[in-house]
């Protein structure tokens, strides 16, 4: 490993990041376990930044991604393709938007350019709000509109961005306040700012923050801004590259929180649906969608490899009913964590919803964020035969559990056992 990590440094850049001191490379995979090159084998709480959505090397997925090579493994979307139109009616309906279009890309990130493009296209203006604590991905535009600094490596931007409070429940100047009365302040806060503003094209948000530490606000809150967005024709992007295909349990959707006044305008999604192929994509209206009066394709966006991968990984999803396997475990697992957090003075707050779980760290006492402490219970976790991953917002301080859905009673049992000697090793 130590070859192949001097190797690394020497021809990948500096700022891409790797976990641990002495960084693992991992190898092969098989339901929720991973083995590294040491043959060292792992219980997978993070399924490669929330990716590996179902299981590794899932046999409905491998053997769909085979025999789909085995035929054609590239065309573009200048070609009919039919595993991408049937991935994309199924998404359309599951969407919950009315008349829908899908447009696949290959990542999150592009995900939320097409959706910037589209609002910004639509709506005829380049102002953006986006939620404090945010993260959107790491293009150019996608980094001008993430309200976390540690992901937004320059000031520059095509878009004029303004954010908005509501992300985080339990930080900020509206913490102290009740479920409704939270609300209830960060709607003023959103009145008070467009009425400071020109035209807005659209209102981007996680429903619940993923890079920015697995938080999120009360129920509701996103019904309540959508009533307002309404009243001055402002779009409505729902980001669900983390929150998406059931992940938090009550939900197939993050934003089904806040349905009262209706579906998102735009959805984006990633990451899960392809059990690790690069697929992304948006759900629009038509009208929104169709707004684009240029050319547009996409080379890889909608590959009929990953396509096929896909539609395979959404219906053992559906079939084996894995968010209802995420409420139920990552419920349990949730409750266990709190535990287990309760003895442990450097815990903050065990917060998330099914299998989407952030423990934030402070310093004891304090309500200063630790990230010492994180990247401390990291190692201790990774030595105990446990992979999670870490976030947050001003401070890399929070811990973030988001294993694959089918994760069972016992290996989650097994993986709190293990997040418990690590907290208590602090």
């Amino acid at each position: 490993m130590t070859d192949l990590y001097e190797r690394h440094r020497a021809v990948i850049p500096d700022w891409v990041a790797l976990y641990y001191k002495r960084p693992i490379e991992i190898t092969h995979g098989e339901g929720r376990h991973v083995w590294d090159a040491d043959g060292n084998r792992y219980l997978d709480f993070f399924g490669g930044i929330l990716t590996t959505m179902t299981a590794h090397a899932l046999p409905e997925v491998t053997k769909a991604v085979s025999e789909q090579a085995g035929r054609i493994i590239h065309s573009s979307t200048l070609y009919l393709n039919r595993p991408m139109v049937e991935l994309a009616e199924r998404i359309a309906a599951l969407s919950g938007i009315s008349d829908a279009r899908v447009f696949f890309t290959t990542s999150g990130t592009e995900a939320n350019d097409t959706a910037l493009l589209l609002a910004t296209g639509h709506r005829r203006s380049n102002q953006i709000l986006a939620m404090r604590n945010s993260y959107h991905g790491r293009s150019f535009s996608a980094v001008s509109i993430t309200g976390n600094h540690a992901w937004s490596p320059t000031s520059l931007s095509p878009l004029q961005t303004l954010y908005v409070h509501g992300g985080v429940r339990s930080r900020g100047p509206f913490a102290h306040l009740s479920d409704a009365r939270f609300i209830e302040a960060c709607v003023a806060d959103l009145e008070d700012l467009l009425g400071h503003t020109h035209d807005v094209a659209a209102l981007i948000a996680e429903p619940v923050q993923g890079v920015g530490g697995f938080t999120s606000p009360p129920d509701g809150l996103y019904a309540a801004f959508r009533e307002v967005l309404d009243r001055h024709g402002i779009l409505w992007i729902s980001d669900e590259v983390q929150t998406g295909w059931g992940r938090t349990g009550d939900h197939f959707w993050g934003w089904q929180a806040h349905d009262q006044s209706g579906p998102p305008d735009i959805l984006t999604f990633a990451k899960g649906i392809g059990n690790g192929m690069s697929v992304g994509g948006v759900v629009a209206r038509a009208e929104i969608m169709n707004c684009l009066d240029a050319n547009s394709i996409s080379t890889f966006g909608g590959s009929p490899v990953t396509m096929a991968a896909g539609v395979a990984n959404l219906s053992y999803l559906l079939e084996h009913d894995l968010q209802g396997n995420a409420r139920r475990v990552g419920g349990m697992l949730l409750e266990r964590l709190r535990s287990i957090a309760a003895s442990v003075p450097a815990v903050r707050e065990v917060r998330g919803r099914g299998l989407m779980i952030g423990i934030e760290l402070v310093k004891p006492g304090t309500d200063e964020a630790d990230p010492q402490a994180a990247a401390a219970v990291l190692e201790a976790a990774r030595e105990g035969g446990l992979l999670i991953g870490k976030g947050g917002g001003h401070s890399t301080s929070v811990l973030r559990i988001a294993p694959p859905l089918s994760l069972t009673v016992a290996e989650a049992e097994q993986g709190a056992l293990v997040l418990e000697q690590a907290l208590h090793s602090l």
